[in-house]
């Protein structure tokens, strides 16, 4: 896995032929779980996929779980969530990098690119509007996660491709 900056992500994917362009996977990384989100084949509208189980001793298991879904959904990059903190002292932040330094280290998902987005409040914002449903902690959990991701997923897709309309009108 190579990082490469937001933008280079969706440029590279766009240099692409049609027949090579692939989605992107969008991950909510937490504690216990790592939400998914997929991109659709035009990578405009980001939609849930599912929740892994995050352990320490199943690097390898998510790892053949990340390559079933390059090869099934077409995947190309990853669009990770990242707690970015001016003051840079958010735990969160350094679990994320350390999933990621993981899943690079087993050298297993060469060739895929991925970039780090913003994830402020996006599991706030799904756990406010589950709220009135009244859902079990356990179901109510996992749905939270996979719509962060999407919520991660989604917030990249509009801004990359608002940025490549406004430098194709320019």
């Amino acid at each position: 896995m190579r990082y490469v900056k937001p933008l280079n992500l969706f440029n590279d994917l766009l240099k692409l032929k049609d027949v090579k362009r692939g989605r992107l996977l969008g991950l909510d990384v937490g504690d216990k779980y790592v939400g998914l989100a997929v991109s659709d084949t035009h990578n405009k509208i980001a939609s849930p996929l599912s929740v892994l189980l995050r352990k320490k001793s199943n690097i390898d298991l998510m790892v053949d779980d990340f390559q079933s879904l390059i090869s099934e959904l077409s995947l190309v990059g990853f669009v990770v969530g990242y707690p970015f903190d001016r003051l840079r002292t958010n735990p969160d932040a350094v679990q994320v990098k350390l999933f990621v330094d993981d899943l690079c280290k087993t050298r297993k998902l060469e060739g895929l690119n991925y970039t780090y987005w913003d994830e402020s409040f996006t599991s706030k914002n799904v756990e406010i509007l589950l709220k009135p449903l009244n859902l079990h902690p356990v179901q109510s959990k996992t749905i939270v996660d996979k719509f962060a991701a999407v919520g991660i997923l989604q917030g990249y897709l509009d801004y990359v491709n608002r940025k490549m309309k406004l430098e194709a009108a320019e």
